[in-house]
């Protein structure tokens, strides 16, 4: 296929272009502001509980940022699709457009040896066709055969610029997601350097304290998850003696059909779950990588993505899209397979597995592992199937 001249980049005008510079300008400005109150405290001033506030706070943002790069890349990978099916519809445009200007070039040709100067031979010469086309009394003097290959040529022309027009528009956004691409991977990787050097410029001392507030933050939310994962199994028990007294008399009216051969099992919603649940459990251990979907690395929305799709379900690529993909759980109604979304603005997902945990692809630096619920903001429940 033909080279095609790469239109000028323009700054992004959409809603959603300016709502994400909003986005990276306020959060570049927290960040900012975060560190540079970090640079004048001495260490009597500054507490451990501040510094993992601040890694906390940085770590989320990359992690907004890790999902806005995710939806820029998936939205250039369909758009650069779309523009190479479209360049090549115009290459094949040209050629029909092409070959049409060459048939009235032989009409003309014919015409001129056999009698001078024709109308077609007119309209090949003209420095503007569509001036010849307005003359109606020269139109009207063209051949049965020349007014067809007039008219195939005008068709043509104009199926041909409208091709153009649609290439050129799809490359003006293939442009516009890559540099959003480019603007979320940058503040991607700001963030974490950021959280680099507050953590670099602790002492060993420091750098203990606060493990050892990590390890108590871990099982402080494991604590609240224990006790209403007992609190849920109490009221499941409830409800499971009461639907059991219930069942007795239709288990005796059903007795005879229950002896016979029954018919293999439906790929029903528990057996998806358990292939979600098994798919994650084989991923622990494998490190947190922003932007990764696997198989030796994921982010959280990327490790969500590939678990449900071992169950024959296909989720959206982003954690606001996966949120919206299936029916909304409460906290109180999680089962195994579910996921789960953390935070206002819906920057991380986990894979509930029941007991008040999760499995979910953590944090830069961490792993896929076992998380409580509870470890940080919770946002909402979703089942997929």
């Amino acid at each position: 296929m033909a080279s095609h001249r790469k239109p000028r980049t323009r700054i992004l005008e959409s809603p959603a272009g300016r709502r994400t510079a909003v986005g990276v300008g306020s959060a570049a400005l927290a960040s900012a502001t975060l560190l540079s109150q970090e640079a004048g405290a001495t260490p009597a001033e500054r507490s451990i509980e501040d510094v993992q506030k601040e890694v906390d706070h940085l770590y989320h943002e990359a992690e907004r940022a890790t999902e806005r790069y995710n939806g820029a890349k998936e939205r250039t990978s369909q758009q650069r699709g779309r523009v190479e099916q479209q360049l090549d519809e115009v290459a094949e445009e040209t050629a029909r457009l092409n070959e049409s200007r060459r048939e009235l070039g032989r009409l003309a040709a014919a015409q001129y040896r056999t009698g001078g100067i024709t109308p077609t031979a007119t309209f090949m010469l003209a420095p503007d066709p569509q001036t010849y086309f307005d003359q109606a009394h020269l139109m009207e003097r063209l051949t049965n055969r020349e007014q067809a290959a007039v008219d195939q040529f005008q068709v043509r022309q104009a199926k041909a610029n409208t091709k153009r027009a649609e290439a050129q528009e799809s490359l003006r956004n293939l442009t516009e997601s890559q540099e959003q691409l480019r603007d979320s991977k940058k503040e991607v990787q700001t963030k974490l350097s950021d959280a680099r050097k507050v953590l670099d410029r602790l002492t060993e001392e420091e750098k203990q304290r606060l493990a050892e507030l990590e390890r108590k933050r871990e099982e402080e939310a494991r604590r609240k998850a224990e006790e209403a994962a007992r609190q849920a199994e109490l009221e499941r028990q409830r409800q499971a003696e009461q639907e059991r007294r219930e069942q007795e008399q239709r288990e005796q009216e059903q007795q005879e059909e229950e002896q016979q051969e029954e018919p293999p099992p439906a790929d029903t919603g528990a057996s998806k779950s358990e292939k979600v649940l098994a798919f994650a459990e084989a991923q622990l251990g494998k490190p947190y990588v922003w932007g990764a979907t696997g198989p030796d690395s994921f982010d959280c929305s990327g490790l969500t993505q590939a678990a449900w799709r071992e169950a024959g379900i296909s989720l959206p690529r982003t954690t606001y899209d996966q949120v919206n993909a299936g029916t909304q759980v409460a906290k109180a109604d999680l089962q195994p397979g579910d996921l789960v979304f953390f935070y206002d603005d819906i920057s991380h997902v986990g894979i509930y597995v029941g007991n008040g945990q999760m499995i979910h692809a953590s944090k830069p630096g961490d792993d896929v592992k076992y998380e409580s619920i509870d470890y940080m903001p919770f946002h909402s429940g979703v089942r997929p199937a």
